[in-house]
């Protein structure tokens, strides 16, 4: 039994960290126990393995990279940046899954809804009048973590700051179990509210966590609950992966692009870099307005042009000839008749380097890429 004054970091003790009490205790964190047969849920029931911030990530990569930029134009910078870089290292999902993922995430959601409405009781009586008593049961028991109440409840009632105080002097791994589950609104609350630093630590571990065991959560719920007793006022079908994250920034707005790119830069410059390669294609060129192209074209080295020409689409072919004078558009295509047969690789290595100059003309503010509808002003 964890003490009141103990620390709650006990509880989520990581490779390397003491324990409250012994700093030179070290070791293994406890193994993470296999899902139980609630946890994976029936047949029709919850997505198998994936918890938290990995079933959001998910969740939003199988909405489509349109829908998905919608949602996430709602959320705070953290929270973008935890479901992008968990979005980026997501691979194949069985439709099962998927299916599995979209009916628990309107189940809870009608289950908090009616929580919120008319208590345990009310809800349970709605969800088996809806779903029958077992898949009722299982959905209330899966929102309500330890079966009688949603975790961490009482910090609904808590002020963000007096939850952020509490909070700082903690392990990031503790906070994150915290975060992680309770609703993400408060927990972009509270997260805004820590030091600057602690925030990127948390974060990371929030995108990095799988499985939680149910009893360190109630451990650090306990402690947490006795602690603020004083204070308190009265989650084969593609989804994920680089390419994923990089159409879903293709149709957000610039802002939220550059806030993600640079906060994943700091984290993992590889990782920004493949999502940048992958932001802006060549075919993309049609996208440009006739006074980008045009400054586009100045810029590109012109023996580039018939060498990234071939096996171009006719849209994106016509964009550049419409763009050219008479005489310079008489030139590319006789080049292009003249030019010998090219290697694949060479062509894409001069699209490539057509997008460079692209993408450099857009950092510069030179020219615009057309995106979604915040980027424009009536």
């Amino acid at each position: 039994m964890v003490e009141a004054d103990e620390s709650i970091a006990i509880a989520t003790a990581e490779p390397g960290d003491g324990l409250a009490g012994d700093p030179t205790a070290a070791g293994p964190p406890p193994p993470v126990p296999e899902p139980s047969a609630r946890d994976r849920g029936s047949s029709c029931g919850a997505a198998p393995g994936l918890r938290g911030i990995r079933k959001a990530a998910a969740f939003l990569a199988s909405l489509g990279p349109e829908r998905a930029a919608q949602i996430m134009s709602h959320l705070s910078d953290d929270e973008v940046e935890q479901l992008t870089l968990e979005i980026s290292r997501l691979r194949s999902l069985p439709p099962e899954v998927v299916e599995g993922i979209w009916r628990e995430v309107e189940e809870n959601a009608a289950a908090e809804r009616f929580v919120v409405e008319g208590g345990v009781d009310f809800a349970r009586a709605v969800l088996e009048r809806t779903l029958g008593t077992e898949r009722a049961q299982e959905v209330l028991n899966r929102m309500m973590g330890a079966g009688q109440r949603p975790q961490f409840e009482f910090l609904r009632r808590t002020p963000p700051e007096q939850i952020a105080a509490f909070l700082q002097s903690e392990r990031p791994q503790t906070i994150a179990v915290v975060l992680a589950n309770v609703d993400t609104a408060l927990a972009a609350k509270v997260l805004a509210k820590l030091d600057a630093q602690l925030q990127v630590e948390v974060a990371r571990r929030i995108a990095e966590m799988s499985d939680t065991s149910p009893e360190v959560v109630r451990e650090i719920e306990s402690v947490m609950r006795m602690k603020l007793s004083g204070v308190i006022a009265s989650s084969y079908e593609e989804s994920g992966g680089v390419k994923s994250l990089a159409e879903i920034l293709n149709n957000a707005d610039r802002t939220t692009e550059r806030n993600v790119l640079e906060k994943l830069g700091e984290d993992d410059p590889d990782l920004a870099q493949q999502v940048r390669d992958l932001l802006f294609v060549f075919e993309d060129i049609v996208k440009l307005d006739d006074r980008s192209i045009q400054l586009v074209l100045k810029e590109v080295d012109q023996s580039d042009l018939p060498l990234a020409l071939r096996g171009a689409s006719d849209d994106v072919k016509e964009k550049i000839m419409s763009n050219l004078s008479q005489r310079a558009q008489e030139l590319l295509r006789e080049e292009m008749e003249l030019q010998p047969p090219q290697r694949r690789s060479a062509v894409e290595e001069a699209q490539a380097r057509i997008v460079a100059v692209v993408r450099k003309l857009e950092e510069a503010g030179v020219i615009t890429i057309g995106r979604g509808e915040d980027d424009l002003v009536a």
